[in-house]
C-alpha cells in the first residue's frame, strides 16, 4: 500500500512539474519585428528610406502610423512627433515570438504586468511591456504573411540585423534581456580599449541583436540622442551599398563615410532628418575586433 501510494506521489508530482514548466517556459524570441520613430518630416523620411535607401513603402498597421518602409519582413515605421521639441524620437522596439499567447502568461507569471494581447491590421498580434528603464517594448505573433510588392532590387539592406538604444544601467537591462528573456552575449567593446560602451546582445533564438549603448552624459540633445537610438541594416558588402546609395543621387555629407568599425565591421552612417542614425554594418568582420570575441553567430542576408 505504501509503495502504491509512493508510486502516485511521484507520478502527481511529475504531472504537475510538467505543467509548471509548461506554463512558464519562455516561448522563442526570434529576432527584431519592426523599430518605430516618431518624425517631424515625413517627405524628408521618404526621400531618404523610399530614394536613398530604396526601400519599400507599406501603409501602417499601428494606430497613429503614417508609413512603414520594409527591410525584407521587417519594418521600420514613422507617426507624426508629438513634440518636435523632444530629444528622443524613437517611440519603440518590437521583437517577434512565435507563441504571443504564451509568452504574454511567461511574463505574467515572472510578475510583470502584462496588457491584453491586441490584433493589428496585419492580422498579427502583440502586446507591449516597459524594460526597466522605460524604454517601451513590443511582442509580436506575426499573422499571415502579408500582400507586399516584391523588394526592390535597388533596396539597399533586406535585413535590419540590429537596433540600440541608451542605456544607464547594464545590470539593471540585463536582468531583463538577459536574466527575463534569454538574450545573450554577441560582443561588447568601447572607443578605447578596456572600456564598454557598446553591449550587443542577441535575442536567444535568432542572430538579431540589441545594443546597449552606454557611458553617454545625463543630458542629451536631438543629435546625441540620434545616434544613440538608431537602427542598423546589414549589407554583405559595403562598397557595393555605398554604390547603391550613390546610384540613388546620395552623396556623402557631415562625417557620412564607409569607415572600420571597433568591432571589425565595415559601417556607414547616414541620418534621417531628425538626425536619428540608420547605421549600415557588413554582416560579418574583416578585420579582429576590439576588445572581445564574437561569441554568437553573425546574421545573414
Amino acid at each position: 500500500m505504501k509503495t502504491t501510494i509512493a508510486v502516485l506521489t511521484c507520478g502527481l508530482f511529475a504531472v504537475c512539474a510538467q505543467s509548471q514548466t509548461t506554463t512558464t517556459a519562455r516561448p522563442r524570441i526570434l529576432g527584431i519585428d519592426h523599430v518605430s520613430f516618431y518624425t517631424t518630416q515625413p517627405d524628408g523620411v521618404k526621400k531618404l528610406y523610399g530614394g536613398t535607401l530604396g526601400l519599400a513603402s507599406a501603409a501602417p498597421v499601428e494606430p497613429g502610423g503614417l508609413v512603414r518602409y520594409m527591410v525584407g519582413k521587417q519594418w521600420v515605421g514613422f507617426s507624426a512627433a508629438p513634440d518636435s521639441k523632444a530629444t528622443n524620437r524613437m517611440d519603440h522596439v518590437a521583437f517577434t515570438t512565435d507563441n504571443i499567447t504564451a509568452m504574454r502568461k511567461y511574463l505574467i507569471a515572472k510578475g510583470l504586468k502584462v496588457p491584453a494581447i491586441a490584433g493589428r491590421a496585419d492580422h498579427g498580434l502583440s502586446f507591449s511591456v516597459n524594460d526597466p528603464e522605460g524604454h517601451p517594448i513590443e511582442f509580436v505573433e506575426r499573422g499571415k504573411p502579408e500582400t507586399l510588392s516584391a523588394p526592390s532590387d535597388s533596396a539597399v539592406s533586406r535585413h535590419m540585423i540590429h537596433v540600440g538604444f541608451l542605456i544607464r544601467s547594464r545590470d539593471a537591462e540585463d536582468s531583463f534581456y538577459h536574466g527575463l528573456l534569454g538574450f545573450r552575449l554577441y560582443w561588447h567593446g568601447g572607443m578605447q580599449s578596456g572600456e564598454t560602451d557598446w553591449v550587443a546582445m542577441q535575442v536567444p533564438d535568432g542572430t538579431d541583436w540589441l545594443e546597449y549603448m552606454l557611458n553617454q552624459t545625463e543630458h542629451q540633445d536631438l543629435r546625441l540622442t540620434g545616434v544613440m537610438n538608431h537602427i542598423s541594416l546589414g549589407v554583405v558588402d559595403m562598397k557595393k551599398a555605398q554604390a547603391v546609395l550613390e546610384s540613388h543621387g546620395w552623396k556623402p555629407h557631415d562625417g557620412e563615410k564607409a569607415q572600420m568599425g571597433r568591432d571589425g565591421k565595415w559601417q556607414l552612417n547616414v541620418f534621417d532628418p531628425d538626425l536619428t542614425r540608420i547605421e549600415l554594418m557588413e554582416f560579418k568582420p574583416v578585420e579582429k575586433p576590439c576588445c572581445s570575441e564574437f561569441t554568437g553567430p553573425h546574421p545573414s542576408e
